[in-house]
């Protein structure tokens, strides 16, 4: 195989995404034998640690569910990321360094040659034990503004436990704290015209109320050998390259430190970085990077319907034909339009709903999203009272809506198209039913939570608005059918 070198690429490991689909490895455990091999050490590390080995259920697309738990979770997490960087390194794809998000650095540090495959997996799974004995009571929400004003936001309520987690674009940050703080602080920043979603992880982290679990994860972890890398390792949290630190102290670390993706980012694309590799399933890391940066270069292997043929191309560099497929939603009025008056965030940033349909008609997760703030005049304040912890903060009263029963799919499409028109600045007879929401108009995945939000209201369908599949190849049809059939549904009992 001729060897080529793509020498501006970054690869990005993404952080707690939802569990990967059955067989998204198969084609890679075919091709490639450190795959294999990498694979093969994942599974005799989770059978010593009396964990079900993961490969099975990545390589096989046969639906077998395993025993489940954030332990295996994060081992799949680990295990296609690591699968997605040894296929571009076999295609003589060589990053100039490699980036994590969160838990996500114990990945690059393995990628990178600094731990090993098995030790890393071991450090993944005593990270999570130490996390689900503290037990804590948190919750983690992504807010679509700036840090500046997401630490504002934190600072009304003055607790030390509630914190800025991340920053991770221009307009996007997260808020960690316990979960009656977290619920006031969504209804202020709704208050706000905030938009804002609560994260579904496993663990929610990077606040001081995770000292506990990280003093026991130092006192419990096993202790590993840690050398030279073949790549360079950039550390959100510590903002500066990884050294000679210890591997332990570095995940307890950052269990209670503030993740600066966006920092990291930047800080990269100044030294002369301009392409961006993501080592998993979707987008993720990478929309980050697109609103940090505008125009930079972005390509995502295993989104694509051909992961090989992307690899291809970016092994062949810009001279060849181009590096990357343009990954940038598709300019429309949606970029400048209204915003829904919702607890959800619209997105233009990242984590993590595909911005391309899912190759072979897979049935996917809906990942964890990212929020992009886009502005609008804000209703008159309204005065709410704070919490007290750990009483629970009681709902906001549901807006009165009319309350359909039994709709044709006609009826529902044109409420929708002037609904999403409405939102979009689209004239509603442009908006077709199979048009992509995302691929095609450019409405980012968060916005389309929004918009949900809006439908769930507007046709009494409270559930709706949790309905993470249609947020997988969106249209309005699927919305529509959705309504019709939730509807009948009501009707029926």
């Amino acid at each position: 195989m001729r060897v080529t070198h793509v020498m501006d690429s970054v690869f990005v490991m993404p952080g707690t995404v939802p569990a990967p689909r059955a067989g998204i490895l198969s084609e890679l455990h075919q091709r490639y034998e450190t795959v294999r091999e990498s694979l093969s050490r994942i599974d005799k590390a989770a059978r010593d640690m009396g964990l079900p080995e993961i490969s099975p259920r990545l390589i096989e697309d046969n639906g077998t569910s395993d025993r489940r738990g954030p332990e295996v979770q994060y081992l799949e997490i680990y295990a296609v990321s690591l699968a997605t960087h040894h296929m571009l390194v076999a295609e003589g794809v060589r990053p100039i360094a490699i980036v994590g998000q969160s838990i996500g650095e114990l990945w690059a540090l393995a990628a990178a040659g600094h731990l090993a495959v098995e030790d890393a997996a071991r450090l993944a799974v005593a990270r999570s034990q130490a996390l689900t004995r503290q037990g804590w009571g948190g919750k983690m929400l992504a807010v679509g503004v700036d840090g500046r004003r997401a630490q504002a936001l934190a600072g009304l309520l003055d607790h030390p436990h509630l914190v800025l987690a991340c920053e991770n674009a221009p307009r996007q940050s997260v808020l960690s704290g316990p979960e009656p703080l977290i619920e006031f602080v969504e209804r202020v920043a709704d208050t706000l015209g905030w938009p804002s979603l609560r994260l579904d992880v496993p663990h929610p982290t990077h606040t001081p109320a995770m000292v506990h679990a990280a003093r026991d994860l130092r006192a419990s972890a096993p202790r590993v050998p840690y050398g030279t890398g073949r790549w360079r390792v950039c550390s959100p949290w510590l903002g500066r390259d990884v050294g000679d630190d210890d591997p332990v102290d570095l995940v307890a670390g950052a269990l209670t430190a503030r993740v600066r993706m966006l920092q990291t980012i930047r800080d990269l694309h100044a030294g002369g970085v301009d392409a961006f590799v993501e080592c998993g399933e979707w987008p993720v890391v990478t929309k980050f990077v697109e609103a940090s940066v505008p125009g930079v270069r972005c390509v995502v292997p295993l989104s694509e319907d051909d992961p090989f043929e992307a690899v291809r191309v970016l092994a062949a560099g810009p001279s060849q034909g181009g590096l990357f497929r343009e990954r940038v939603s598709a300019s429309a009025p949606s970029a400048i339009g209204r915003t829904a008056h919702a607890s959800v965030p619209a997105t233009a940033a990242a984590v993590t709903v595909p911005a391309s349909p899912p190759p072979r008609s897979a049935v996917v997760p809906a990942p964890t999203p990212a929020v992009t703030c886009v502005s609008r005049v804000a209703e008159p304040v309204r005065t709410i009272a704070a919490p007290s912890v750990p009483a629970p903060v009681p709902l906001v009263a549901p807006r009165a809506q009319s309350t359909p029963s039994g709709l044709d799919y006609e009826s529902v499409l044109d409420q929708l198209r002037v609904l999403y028109g409405d939102f979009l600045g689209y004239p509603p007879d442009l908006l077709g039913e199979d048009d992509g929401l995302e691929s095609e108009l450019g409405v980012e995945s968060l916005k389309q939570v929004a918009l949900l939000g809006r439908v769930s209201d507007r046709f009494d369908l409270p559930d709706l608005r949790a309905d993470t599949s249609l947020l997988t190849l969106a249209t309005l049809r699927r919305i529509a059918e959705t309504v019709v059939r939730a509807r009948a549904g009501v009707a029926a009992r």
